[in-house]
């Protein structure tokens, strides 16, 4: 293994670490929140869930990532080193800030960057940020609208029950779907540092051609668990208590609501931001009480953290792309 191969594994398991420390708490805000779980019993419910998402839900996101975004013939292993550095980078500035990112947005826009760096437009690949799009669409309507929907039919179905005792009943379920919102998580989100891991070794020519292997999906869904197992309190207090008032029912909604769509889009090869989905979950869930319950100047910053995470995380692909071809 050469010396590059090497740091820009260490990068790329580093991201990885990094989304298991900042992303990873979005599966159990609500949860922690609402009080249904302490914040340890959560925290280690998602992070075994986490790597269990990642090690049974096969690689199509990863192959996604590994394939589709830039074209692996006319990049280095340099690009790669580019793009995960990229996520440390950002993911390490917003959680300090307790800003929720998504990490998928930074990877995707740190290998577009690197890529044209590397090899202009003609690195980048249609069908992979095809899918990059639907992604997006996914998280903000379905996210937002599944959640005003699934909270809307739980109101309706419980609507005479009274209210300690359907705090009692959503409580015990909230673990449920907490669990769903953390295997969900590591199906997606896991898969798509395999993808950049694979394509380090393959541009490396380490291995043949693009396959994620076994030994692979398990280094990458256990450092994600370690980082998820360290917790990520800032981002939990911001999405479980910064958005709207959560009681159990609420977070059963938004995270049932997430949690099936994510599965759903890992199915069909899809990187969907985690991140960006079960915040407009949890939006949709709070209109559905009136559009004053939501505090909208919270939500306004974590959309504006969406929208610049795009060009930020493109401009450092593309300028941390030149420094290790100028330092290699």
């Amino acid at each position: 293994m050469s010396v590059p191969l090497a740091i820009v594994l260490f990068l790329t398991l580093a991201a990885e670490f990094t989304n298991g420390l900042t992303d990873a708490p979005n599966a159990i805000a609500t949860v922690v929140s609402t009080r249904v779980l302490p914040p340890v019993t959560a925290v280690i419910m998602a992070a075994v869930l986490n790597i269990a998402g990642v090690l049974v839900t096969g690689t199509a996101v990863a192959a996604t990532i590994g394939k589709g975004i830039v074209a692996p013939e006319v990049i280095s292993i340099y690009t790669v080193g580019a793009a995960v550095l990229t996520v440390v980078v950002w993911s390490t500035v917003t959680w300090r800030l307790g800003i929720p990112t998504s990490e998928t947005h930074e990877l995707v826009a740190g290998l577009a960057g690197a890529g044209l760096a590397a090899a202009g437009p003609s690195a980048l690949l249609w069908d992979g940020w095809q899918k990059v799009l639907i992604g997006l669409a996914v998280s903000t309507v379905v996210g937002f609208g599944g959640g005003f929907v699934v909270m809307t039919i739980v109101h309706w179905s419980v609507r005479k029950m009274r209210r300690s005792t359907g705090n009692k009943v959503f409580g015990r379920l909230q673990i449920l779907s907490a669990g769903l919102m953390a295997f969900s998580h590591g199906s997606n989100d896991g898969q798509k540092f395999m993808g950049a891991f694979t394509l380090a070794l393959v541009l490396a020519g380490v291995l043949p051609e693009f396959h994620v292997e076994w030994w692979v999906v398990l280094i990458c869904g256990v450092t994600m668990g370690l980082g998820t197992a360290l917790g990520g309190w800032r981002i939990i207090k911001t999405m479980g208590f910064g958005i709207t008032r959560l009681e159990p029912v609420n977070g059963f909604a938004a995270e049932t609501t997430a949690g099936l769509s994510i599965l759903a889009s890992s199915s069909l090869g899809i990187p969907l931001s985690t991140t960006h989905i079960i915040n407009t979950a949890i939006m949709g869930v709070g209109s559905t009480q009136r559009l004053s319950a939501v505090r909208w100047d919270v939500s306004r910053e974590i959309v504006l953290t969406w929208l610049i995470t795009f060009p930020v995380c493109g401009a450092l692909g593309y300028v941390f792309s030149w420094l290790f071809n100028l330092v290699f």
